[in-house]
């Protein structure tokens, strides 16, 4: 599934490389030369990764790191520092201050976009292209289906968004002002009934197959993906790819 990413880099040349082997990836690109010029970026919206080469003008980007890390907001934030430090210490340094993976240059594009696609998967599964299967539903979002058996039910885009992270992250319960700033993003301020709003709709295009009820209330707390199944006796798996 294309991702935003933001690509800190103080080589002009070097940030339009990257830039347009990620654009031809897929994925939506936005970038700057240094930590305050990625500040205002970080503020409108965070991006589903963060692509941080270490030697910056003004702030490194190992401080950078350490900052993000002490941030509530940023503290999730997936990182991959970019350097020509190709030390052990250097790496361990990087990966200690917060870092999820460390990509020394000069590296091939294959290698960064294979190593930016690990790296969301582990963190933001559902930002990933990995279809997911539980109690009698596929979601696939690379195709941006889901099926019920043969049946292909009809989601809107936000519903389709809501139920990727709900499936994903299966049996947990998450607040509504966790879920707009998963599925909506931590930039757009909406009222959390938005949030019921879209809870209703999904339920409603499950209800073709007899799946609304999966989409539970947790009383004062909020929604959670039911997985198991409990008429078919089976609980949920992974799809494959």
């Amino acid at each position: 599934m294309p991702a935003s990413l933001l690509v800190v880099d103080a080589d002009p040349a070097a940030q339009e490389l990257i830039r347009l082997n990620l654009t031809r990836a897929g994925h939506a690109v936005a970038s700057a030369a240094h930590a305050e010029a990625a500040a205002p970026l970080l503020e409108q919206g965070l991006p589903d990764l963060l692509l941080l080469e270490w030697d910056l003008a003004g702030e490194s980007g190992l401080a950078l790191v350490r900052r993000l890390r002490a941030r509530p907001r940023t503290r999730d934030l997936p990182i991959i520092m970019v350097s020509a430090r190709s030390g052990e210490h250097d790496k361990i340094m990087a990966l200690e201050a917060g870092a999820d993976d460390y990509i020394t240059k000069p590296f091939g594009p294959r290698e960064m976009i294979a190593r930016i696609h690990a790296l969301l998967r582990r963190r933001t599964p559902h930002a990933a292209d990995d279809a997911v299967q539980m109690a009698g539903l596929r979601l696939d979002p690379g195709t941006h289906r889901v099926t019920a058996g043969a049946r292909q039910l009809d989601l809107g885009r936000v519903e389709f968004r809501l139920l990727n992270f709900l499936m994903h992250h299966p049996e947990r319960v998450h607040s509504r002002a966790q879920l707009l700033d998963q599925v909506w993003g931590s930039h757009v301020f909406l009222d959390e009934r938005t949030v019921d709003t879209h809870v209703g709709r999904l339920r409603s295009a499950l209800a073709a197959s007899g799946h609304d009820d999966h989409i539970e209330t947790v009383r004062g707390s909020g929604y959670r993906f039911v997985a198991w199944d409990a008429q078919a006796h089976h609980g949920w798996q992974a799809a494959p790819a």
